[in-house]
């Protein structure tokens, strides 16, 4: 106990890093202010007593901290933002313009964020639309039409341009990755009401007391096993040869590329939920379909058979992002620029696929992991969890914020090391993701 509030002593003193924590206190408190104001011409005790969401338009109302369900100026949050940013990314791997543009250093990524800017736009304005006719009620618009959506639009696509720009603040002159942050402190939102009322369930209830404890030691090692799918990483070894110039040498040293157990972070888990939500949504438009069982039947979170495609996809979809976002060619290519290669291993092609080896390899269980992480809570609802606190037993969820929680504990130790100050922890450093340089070649993810 000493120890911390020494920690919590020694950060106060920063003057940089204190201030840089107060704003994005306030930038927070922002954001969680904004997600309680309704929509103009929303009638708010129309849409009080709606129940939760569940499915993918369930994730939306988690990232977005309940915004979605309370018809709030920001209920779209950030997601359309991260949409952009993903579709970006995918252009560059497929739009020889846009490859370019990565490639020019700071001025090609002005230019990518500028676009992923006018992209979230269009993106925001078709998804206000259809959030507009579809998650409003009718006896809950106060105005007519076309003016109700005409404003509702305009006020959401602000909304999530206001949302992003705080993100953006946060990370200029906040701490940590902003974006993040306002996903994971939607995410964090949920949690009081989501323990509340399990404990009650529990208390008043079946289980008792002793079922909640061991539901909380239970969420405990499963935090634990997420932090090492999120920390681990293997590591190849790179030797530099020695260069002279002048009267100093350099190279000759050897340092480490870490390739990531989970490269594709949450991205695979937001790719399979957003492919899983089809089979629920084809009988709306073909009731009288013969397959109608089946699709129900995926479309049933707590079914075996939609657990076992779900799993699939997901180790699937790792393997797809992976591919696209970590290049071995160019982490060769690189390499031999810079003088370096991995003892033992030809430079060139053989060093590109030498790497595009370990990856295949340690890929595996990591999306086996993450397979598993992902469905964990559709196991935990069927033995009795409530559905709002089983989300928090894994997924998305629970990824992103171990993932944000690590990152920026890793930015306020390195303000502490830099200060001469002790870590955060008696042994060791927090390793965020950002802890470790990426390795050549690769894009970190979207989330």
């Amino acid at each position: 106990m000493k120890k911390l509030f020494t920690t919590l002593s020694n950060i106060w003193k920063i003057e940089d890093l204190r201030v840089r924590i107060i704003n994005t206190l306030l930038f927070l408190l922002i954001y969680r202010v904004g997600s309680f104001i309704i929509l103009p011409g929303v009638d708010a005790a129309a849409i009080s007593n709606e129940t939760a969401k569940e499915g993918l338009l369930g994730l939306l109302n988690m990232f977005a901290g309940g915004s979605f369900s309370r018809s709030s100026i920001f209920a779209l949050g950030v997601m359309p933002y991260i949409s952009a940013s993903i579709v970006v990314q995918l252009l560059g791997i497929a739009v020889p313009y846009f490859a370019k543009m990565q490639k020019e250093g700071e001025s090609g990524r002005n230019k990518i964020n500028q676009w992923t800017r006018y992209l979230t736009i269009g993106i925001t304005a078709l998804q206000a639309i259809g959030y507009v006719k579809s998650q409003i009620n009718q006896e809950a618009k106060l105005l007519e039409e076309p003016y109700f959506t005409l404003i509702s639009v305009f006020v959401l696509t602000a909304g999530t341009l206001f949302v992003m720009w705080l993100g953006e603040k946060i990370t200029d002159k906040g701490i940590g990755n902003g974006i993040s942050l306002i996903i994971m402190v939607g995410i964090i939102a949920q949690l009081p009401g989501a323990f509340g009322t399990e404990f009650n369930s529990r208390t008043t209830g079946a289980g008792g007391l002793v079922t909640f404890i061991i539901e909380i030691v239970a969420l405990i090692l499963v935090v634990m096993f997420t932090i090492l799918i999120v920390q681990g990483t293997r590591k190849i070894a790179v030797q530099y040869a020695k260069r002279i110039v002048g009267n100093k040498q350099y190279g000759g040293v050897r340092q480490y590329i870490p390739l990531k157990v989970n490269a594709a972070g949450v991205m695979p888990i937001i790719f399979a939920q957003a492919l899983m939500f089809i089979p629920a949504t084809i009988p709306q438009f073909f009731p009288s379909t013969a397959t109608n069982g089946v699709l129900m039947s995926l479309a049933n979170y707590n079914s075996w058979s939609h657990n076992i495609l779900f799993a699939v996809l997901i180790i699937l979809f790792t393997y797809f992002y992976t591919a696209i976002t970590v290049n071995p060619n160019q982490m060769a290519d690189d390499m031999k620029k810079n003088g370096g290669f991995i003892p033992g291993v030809k430079p060139g092609k053989t060093t590109a696929d030498y790497i595009d080896d370990v990856i295949s390899k340690i890929t595996l269980p990591g999306s086996v992991f993450l397979a598993i992480i992902a469905i964990i809570p559709a196991l935990a609802s069927s033995v009795g969890v409530n559905s709002l606190f089983a989300r928090f037993f894994g997924g998305t969820s629970l990824i992103i914020l171990v993932g944000v929680v690590l990152d920026t504990l890793q930015q306020v130790e390195s303000h502490l090391l830099m200060r001469h100050y002790d870590g955060l922890m008696k042994t060791g450093r927090i390793k965020g993701r950002s802890a470790v340089p990426a390795a050549p070649g690769t894009v970190p993810p979207a989330i």
